[in-house]
């Protein structure tokens, strides 16, 4: 499809990062947007802000793990535009697990997938049949990340294991809307190539009572200029890519009707060719070894 003056833009995970980025890379088509997140502060500012510049705005604070919420946004979505043309399903989270799998607390893999892979879900359920039935061309984007979406990351295993699902899930997506002749284009987003200055690294302050830690941490959340800090003075580059270029990217994705929204970058190349040479000889993940050693 091309995305067009008019036509409307569902974005969640909307208040910050990637998601402000998407609303207002569309707002500049003539899209109206959809603003969904559950930072209402964040949210209103970003809202505000895309108004003053002339956009169609409706803002609304949602948790996506709330199926019955993002039925109820759909309900309203659909009250007040008419249609839905791009459903960005974009939320995320940490998980705040710490060591092995088998010393988590369940609260870390519950909150990361009702937010990473059952957000997803919901969206999909809410807003695919309307879209279908619409009978107009659209488009489903659904945020993944190379950590886990193409290929493990044993250091943040449960969030890893959550963007691993959103691929299978979005492959599983466009298969059946092809069978079904819809309209409707899928891609998954893996964004960078390189680190992203977004809120993730703090979603631990979005945690609700409900998924609480059990227990106290080890050690303290680290912020991303920590993270980077720290990096740095151990000696290692660290390159970020800008949200509005992954913005630019999902416009050109969508245009393209392009199902991976992988830029290039030789990391990401790198592990892709690493994992399947290992899958199709049979042979140990050598290319996790490094995590091993470390």
């Amino acid at each position: 499809m091309r995305p067009a003056p008019g036509q409307v833009a569902v974005v969640t995970g909307a208040a910050s990062g990637i998601g402000r980025a998407m609303v207002r890379r569309f707002a500049a088509e003539g899209m109206k947007v959809v603003l969904v997140d559950v930072e209402e502060a964040a949210l209103h500012k970003t809202a505000d802000e895309l108004g003053a510049d002339g956009a169609d705005v409706l803002a609304r604070v949602v948790d996506v793990s709330d199926r019955d919420a993002v039925h109820a946004l759909a309900d309203e979505v659909y009250g007040s535009f008419g249609a839905v043309h791009v459903l960005c399903n974009n939320a995320g989270v940490g998980s705040g697990a710490e060591g092995p799998m088998w010393q988590h607390e369940p609260n870390d893999w519950q909150w990361a997938f009702a937010v990473n892979v059952w957000g997803v879900f919901h969206g999909i359920q809410a807003f695919v049949p309307r879209m279908i039935d619409g009978g107009e061309p659209g488009h489903v984007v659904n945020t993944s990340s190379g950590d886990g979406g193409i290929a493990p990351l044993p250091t943040a295993s449960v969030y890893a294991v959550t963007k691993a699902a959103v691929v299978t899930m979005t492959e599983s997506l466009y298969a059946q809307l092809r069978a079904e002749n819809a309209l409707i284009g899928v891609s998954v987003l893996f964004p960078g190539p390189h680190m992203l200055r977004t809120g993730l690294w703090e979603s631990h302050r979005n945690r609700p009572a409900r998924y609480a830690k059990q227990r106290p941490r080890r050690t303290p959340y680290r912020s991303l200029d920590q993270w980077e800090a720290a990096m740095r003075e151990a000696g290692h580059e660290v390159r970020f890519t800008p949200v509005d270029e992954v913005a630019e990217h999902v416009l050109e994705g969508i245009r393209a009707d392009r199902f991976w929204m992988l830029p290039p970058g030789e990391h990401s190349d790198r592990q892709i060719r690493a994992r399947a040479q290992s899958m199709l000889d049979r042979a140990n993940p050598a290319y996790l070894e490094r995590f091993i050693l470390d």
